[in-house]
């Protein structure tokens, strides 16, 4: 088992294990679309989420990322439509985990990485279950492949891991 520790400026010295293969072994109901390297390279959160977290993760996963050296900026996402509400709006609703300060993202790739955390990791898989309302309110508004409808609740759904060009 791999120990990771993690040095941002987030969080200092925070440990955890893989006890995973990274990429495998994922709980059955959790099937996302898109791996973070994918979600980087597209373009999620203005470009702003793990630029300082490039030493935790594997280097390719930053090779072809979409990061803004400014801070957010709505031009790095995909859809270059801001999407995101700020990190202090989902501390106040109690979203955050301890471990992951970040938020769902940082909980994803440590996930994909091989971290296993039973309780949180089902928290978090019910959370990322209950966005597939966005994806049936794409479907149901927007015709096929028709990128410009819906813009906003796109960009949203790349956030979850949910590739939103395919609806």
């Amino acid at each position: 088992m791999k120990q990771v520790t993690v040095r941002d400026t987030v969080q200092q010295h925070y440990q955890y294990n893989l006890s995973e293969p990274m990429g495998k072994h994922f709980d059955p109901e959790f099937t996302p679309e898109l791996t973070p390297q994918q979600m980087l390279e597209l373009g999620i959160f203005g470009g702003s989420y793990l630029n300082d977290c490039t030493d935790e993760f594997p280097a390719v996963w930053f090779r072809n990322a979409r990061l803004s050296d400014h801070g957010p900026d709505p031009v790095y996402n995909f859809f270059e439509i801001g999407a995101s509400l700020p990190l202090k709006v989902w501390q106040q609703k109690g979203w955050i985990y301890p471990d992951d300060p970040r938020g769902w993202f940082q909980w994803y790739c440590r996930y994909y990485m091989g971290r296993r955390l039973p309780e949180e990791d089902a928290r978090q898989i019910k959370r990322w279950k209950a966005i597939t309302r966005h994806v049936a309110q794409i479907k149901k508004a927007c015709h096929p492949g028709d990128l410009t409808c819906h813009r906003r609740q796109r960009q949203a759904l790349l956030h979850w891991a949910y590739d939103s060009r395919k609806y």
